[in-house]
């Protein structure tokens, strides 16, 4: 009061200007309250979310045993038919099912008959064909990685490397991190076969993703695992053999992964499409069987016929919305839209057949929802 009276005096400020002063001072005190809590919780539902594109195995292609088995335009048109659909994402991820490498060098697979052996390299500029496509993430833990040995392996790497496309999946290379939307992205990938990281050692898995989790905001694990062919289309909940071996329990270790710290889950090795799912709000994909395998397999049927999955996750890794883009596989193994939606219908009787009620709805556009 000393001080308004005081400039009140010092001033000759009127009784009536002194009027408008404290008038004036009321209605900018009011404004100021009125919007400060407007901004602060403008500012606090800022979040970082990050779109995921996921497909299954890839192989564009191989100069093994001649270079018969390379596709049309010498790949650089394989992706065309989908390459929208597969840029539309901050991560594009697949499974690369083989080597890239350049030369005529013997596999390591004993074969009495090269033209009967199953052994897959790309030619070295096709690692081009997967960046020029959008791809930005690939597992490389697979029963082909070790096709051509070090060599094969050390190649296939280095070129990855080069393209700046991250990976993981072989004991050199178990694990992932880097930046995407500000965000710090983890990846690690698994499977039974030698020289990756092994899906069967479930305590080296968990101490991998354990130690990951702490260092980044999200979490993407990719596994190779369960019996190959048709047969293999249904979740079982067991222990899956094929040929003798242990293709580790997909659902069960989806789920391990999903409480050691995983927020996303991306399965592959069937060469079928299996069921999707949610544990703990974290989106999983049993199997997104063969996205685009040329000249070398079987793709008729159900092998034929592969899903796209894009979904969003928020800055947590928790699941908010996604979309299933039907595939096919024409040509000896070029994929396409397909317009009678097989891979969205049979994901939806998978689900119902394999594991019953779950936290999600697929609408029959492929949206995929939260169920309230």
């Amino acid at each position: 009061m000393f001080f308004i009276m005081h400039t009140y005096l010092s001033s000759q400020i009127t009784p009536i200007k002194l009027l408008g002063f404290f008038k004036s001072q009321i209605i900018l005190s009011i404004s100021f309250i009125l919007l400060c809590p407007l901004t602060l919780s403008a500012q606090d539902s800022l979040t970082t979310n990050l779109s995921i594109v996921a497909v299954g195995d890839m192989m564009i292609g191989t100069n093994f045993p001649s270079d018969d088995y390379l596709p049309p335009l010498d790949g650089a048109e394989i992706f065309s038919q989908i390459n929208t659909h597969l840029s539309d994402a901050d991560i594009t991820f697949g499974n690369l099912e083989g080597v890239i490498l350049t030369g005529d060098y013997p596999t390591t697979k004993k074969c009495q008959d090269p033209k009967n052996c199953y052994a897959f390299k790309m030619p070295d500029h096709y690692v081009a064909h997967f960046k020029d496509a959008g791809f930005d993430l690939l597992s490389i833990a697979n029963n082909h990685i070790n096709d051509f040995g070090t060599r094969g392996i050390q190649n296939t790497t280095k070129l990855l490397q080069d393209a700046g496309i991250h990976f993981a999946g072989v004991t050199d290379y178990p694990q992932a991190i880097f930046q995407v939307n500000g965000l710090t992205i983890g990846f690690c990938a698994f499977s039974p076969n030698r020289g990756t990281v092994r899906i069967n050692n479930l305590e080296l898995a968990k101490q991998i993703v354990q130690d990951l989790e702490s260092k980044v905001d999200i979490l993407i694990v990719s596994f190779h695992a369960g019996g190959e062919g048709s047969e293999f289309q249904n979740i079982t909940k067991q222990t899956e053999f094929y040929l003798g071996e242990n293709r580790g329990n997909p659902y069960q270790f989806a789920r391990d992964m999903i409480d050691a710290g995983a927020d996303v889950i991306l399965g592959h090795g069937p060469h079928v499409t299996r069921a999707i799912d949610l544990y703990k709000n974290k989106f999983i994909a049993y199997s997104l069987g063969n996205f685009s395998t040329y000249g070398r397999f079987n793709l008729q049927g159900k092998k034929g016929i592969s899903p796209l999955i894009k979904i969003n996750v928020d800055e947590n890794g928790d699941f908010i919305d996604g979309k299933i883009v039907s595939i096919k596989l024409i040509g000896g193994g070029i994929p396409v839209i397909d317009p009678a939606n097989q891979a969205l219908l049979t994901i939806q009787n998978l689900i119902s057949s394999d594991l019953g009620e779950i936290a999600l709805i697929l609408d029959k556009d492929g949206s995929i929802s939260l169920k309230d």
